[in-house]
């Protein structure tokens, strides 16, 4: 039987579930996740593959409007894929209310001849008899292959987003083996484990300025993985922050960090969480390029 593959995007604004979505589909945590916007710095690319082909999911930045230098790399990367894959797969909250971020992304899609279909998140959320209005609402903006309500939290109507993007793939090579979950290096997903825990303990406003490097990784003999990282900030009050009365809050993060990365290694790992200033990295081309947030030359 010949086989299907190709490329699909996830887009949409920040904190719709891009993540949610593309880990529940994959089955196995890549994307990190949390409910602060702009949680996906880079286009992460996952495989999901079974006996009908591959698909390959790039999940994306959320669009929004850009204030400084990594806003606007991330803006880019998630404009980009647009033109690079097969299927697009639109993400919004249930509401009746188009604003204006939403209508700049159907702008966007309008211009595309990329099948596009709207997955209205978060279906869990509201009461079934009102996702009709939701689903009137938005059907003349694009025009969409498909129309799904989804819920990535509950895993309610995953099955469908799965095979209706089959139909709408090429037939084609497999691009990776059927064991492959991910391209990402381990340094990277663990760095964005441990930034993903410092993003649910802390405060609202350090969130956003923090980025995460992996200095370390190393196995002993006897199996134990050697980690050692970074979380960086911009301010020195930032960093008070992070460390907490006795060093309580990054030992928090450290702990809830550690949990989840030996689940994923299946390994034991020794963990050790520095925390350094870096003043208002996040307008500072070097330092971006540093940590990992590089735009590609095409």
């Amino acid at each position: 039987m010949e086989k299907k593959s190709g490329f699909v995007t996830l887009i949409g604004r920040p904190n719709v579930g891009k993540s949610t979505l593309m880990n529940h589909l994959i089955g196995q945590k890549i994307a990190i996740t949390s409910n602060k916007p702009q949680t996906t710095r880079n286009r992460i690319q996952t495989v999901y593959t079974d006996e009908r082909g591959q698909i390959i999911f790039l999940d994306t930045p959320g669009i929004h409007k850009a204030k400084n230098k990594l806003g606007t790399y991330m803006v880019n990367v998630a404009t980009r894929t647009l033109t690079e894959v097969d299927v697009i797969l639109w993400l919004v909250e249930p509401t009746t209310y188009i604003g204006t971020g939403e209508q700049e992304i159907a702008k966007k899609l309008n211009q595309t001849k990329t099948p596009v279909i709207l997955i209205i998140n978060k279906v869990d959320t509201v009461k079934k008899e009102e996702i009709p209005t939701y689903i009137q609402a938005y059907k003349d903006i694009c025009p969409f292959a498909e129309i799904i309500p989804v819920s990535a939290l509950r895993k309610i109507n995953t099955e469908t987003v799965i095979d209706q993007i089959f139909r709408y793939l090429p037939y084609g090579p497999q691009y990776y083996d059927e064991d492959t979950i991910t391209d990402q290096p381990m340094r990277q997903i663990v760095a964005e484990m441990i930034r993903e825990k410092a993003l649910r303990c802390l405060q609202e406003e350090i969130p956003h300025g923090i980025a995460v490097t992996v200095e370390k990784m190393q196995e002993r003999k006897n199996g134990l993985v050697d980690i050692e990282a970074s979380i960086i900030c911009e301010r020195e009050s930032h960093k008070g922050i992070i460390i907490g009365k006795n060093g309580a809050m990054l030992k928090k993060i450290a702990s809830a960090a550690r949990f989840e990365i030996e689940r994923m290694m299946e390994q034991q790992i020794n963990l050790k969480v520095w925390v350094k200033v870096r003043k208002d990295w996040r307008d500072n081309d070097i330092l971006m390029k540093n940590y990992g947030y590089v735009e590609e030359k095409k």
